[in-house]
C-alpha cells in the first residue's frame, strides 16, 4: 500500500487517559479501523504529527497523535517526575484502552518511551501492547554531540521570546537546513504569549530543568536500560533515520540490529533529527508501507 495521494486533515481533539493523569490528542481516521499511535519529540507537541495523521487517515487508519506528559495540552506531572518510565507508563494506559493492539510511531522521546513500555510488558507476560514499532531517528545509544545541541536548544528557549519573529529564528538557528517559514503564526501551536507579553514554549519548565541527558532524561538516557528493553522487543521494527542526523550514528544503527536483529531500517536522505518535518513525503511513504504490512486495513 502507497499513501494516498491526498491527506484527510479532518480530526477532533479528545482527553485520554494517560497513567494518573489526562492527555489530549488529535483523532484523524474512521472509528474501528486499525490504530497508529504518534509520540512526538521531546519539547514538541501532537501538532508535529499533522501531516502524517492525515495521511495515514486517508490511507484508512486511525491515528491518534498525542500530547506528552507535561507537553502542549495535556496534565503536567504533579510531582515535576518526567524519568522515562513515566512516559512509557502512559503509552501502555493508552495502547491498553485500544480495542486491538496499535502500530506505535515515535520520535525521540516518543521512541525512547515504546521501547521501554515494550519492555515492561514484555517483562509482565501480558497480551501484546502493539503490532509494529516505528522508531523516528532514535536508538538505545544516542550520540553525545546531538544530545548536548537538543540540551542547549531547549535552554535557550526557556526565558521566553519577544516575538513569535525571535522563536522563528532561533528554531532556523537549530535547523538550518530547513526554510525559515514566512509567516510564524503557525508556532502558537507551541508557544504560550503570557502576561508578561513574552511567547514561551508550551511545556513544563521542570521537564528539562536540572536534568542532563537528552529530551530531558538524566544522563546519557539510560543507555543500559534501553539496550535492555531492545533486547525484548519481538514485533516488527522499523528504524527511520534522518541521514544528516546527529542523534543516530551508523554506530547507533548497527547496534540496534544487534539487539533487534528483525529491524528494518531506512536511510532518508536530506533530512535531520526532525525527520518527518524534513522530508514529510519519504517519511509517510516508508511509514504507511511498513505499518500496512504489518497492520492491513481490513
Amino acid at each position: 500500500m502507497t499513501p494516498a495521494a491526498a491527506s484527510s486533515s479532518a480530526h477532533e481533539t479528545v482527553r485520554l487517559a494517560g497513567s494518573g493523569i489526562q492527555l489530549t490528542a488529535d483523532v484523524y481516521g474512521p472509528d474501528g479501523a486499525p490504530v497508529v499511535l504518534l509520540l512526538h519529540g521531546g519539547g514538541q507537541t501532537r501538532h508535529a504529527w499533522g501531516g502524517a495523521g492525515g495521511v495515514f487517515a486517508a490511507a484508512g487508519y486511525r491515528a491518534i497523535s498525542v500530547d506528552l506528559r507535561g507537553h502542549s495540552d495535556s496534565d503536567w506531572s504533579p510531582d515535576g517526575d518526567y524519568a522515562l518510565q513515566k512516559f512509557a507508563d502512559d503509552l501502555i494506559t493508552i495502547a491498553r484502552g485500544c480495542d486491538e493492539p496499535p502500530a506505535l510511531v515515535g520520535a525521540s522521546l516518543g521512541g525512547l518511551a515504546s521501547m521501554l513500555a515494550l519492555a515492561t510488558v514484555a517483562r509482565e507476560r501480558t497480551a501484546p501492547l502493539a503490532t509494529s514499532l516505528v522508531l523516528v531517528d532514535v536508538a538505545p545509544r544516542v550520540e553525545t554531540e546531538g544530545r548536548i545541541r537538543i540540551q542547549e536548544f531547549m535552554r535557550s528557549g526557556m526565558r521566553g521570546f519577544d516575538t513569535l519573529d525571535d522563536a522563528a529564528d532561533a528554531i532556523a538557528s537549530y535547523n538550518p537546513h530547513r526554510p525559515r517559514p514566512k509567516d510564524p503564526s503557525g508556532l502558537t501551536k507551541n508557544l504560550r504569549e503570557r502576561g508578561d507579553g513574552r511567547w514561551y514554549w508550551h511545556w513544563d519548565p521542570r521537564f528539562i530543568s536540572s536534568r542532563s541527558g537528552m529530551d530531558g532524561q538524566r544522563g546519557n538516557v539510560a543507555h543500559e536500560q534501553l539496550r535492555e528493553a531492545a533486547r525484548l522487543i519481538s514485533i516488527p521494527t522499523l528504524l527511520v533515520r534522518g541521514r544528516m542526523s546527529d542523534i543516530v550514528s551508523d554506530e547507533s544503527v548497527r547496534e540496534l540490529q544487534e539487539l533487534v536483529p528483525h529491524a528494518e531500517v531506512v536511510d532518508v536522505a536530506e533530512a535531520g533529527h526532525m525527520v518527518a518535518g524534513d522530508r514529510n513525503d519519504i517519511f509517510n511513504h516508508a511509514v504507511i508501507d511498513f505499518v500496512s504490512r504489518v497492520m492491513p486495513v481490513r
